[in-house]
């Protein structure tokens, strides 16, 4: 059978796929087969790892109003805090009750006194 040469089109291929592997190291870098399976590999990981980001983030936002919560004593649990925020209909998300959580305490509890005095 006689040799086929190839065009251009698997060789625009390959080098795409290369330039992913950019960073990887031994074969990963150097072999075509080898390249295309850890790319794979990576993308999946990468996009299983995006929603996996986002619940790891939630839990860490949770876990820290929770601790200040009991700490200063605001309404004593995360749970009863959330509770009066929606029951209340105040629009503040975790990420942003963590924030002050974290960074000033003082004004969580000030956020727990407007729970309580609105009416």
């Amino acid at each position: 059978m006689t040799r086929v040469p190839r065009g251009y089109i698997a060789r625009r291929r390959r080098t795409k796929m290369r330039s992913f592997a950019s960073n990887f190291r031994g074969a990963h870098l150097r072999l075509n087969r080898m390249i295309t399976q850890q790319v794979r590999r990576a993308f999946v990981s990468s996009h299983r790892d995006r929603g996996r980001q986002k619940r790891d983030f939630r839990r860490l936002w949770i876990t820290r109003i929770n601790a200040a919560t009991r700490v200063y004593n605001v309404f004593n649990s995360y749970s009863k805090l959330i509770h009066n925020l929606s029951k209340k209909e105040l629009i503040l998300n975790r990420k942003m009750l963590a924030q002050v959580a974290v960074s000033n305490p003082n004004n969580l509890y000030t956020i727990s006194n407007k729970i309580r005095t609105i009416n």
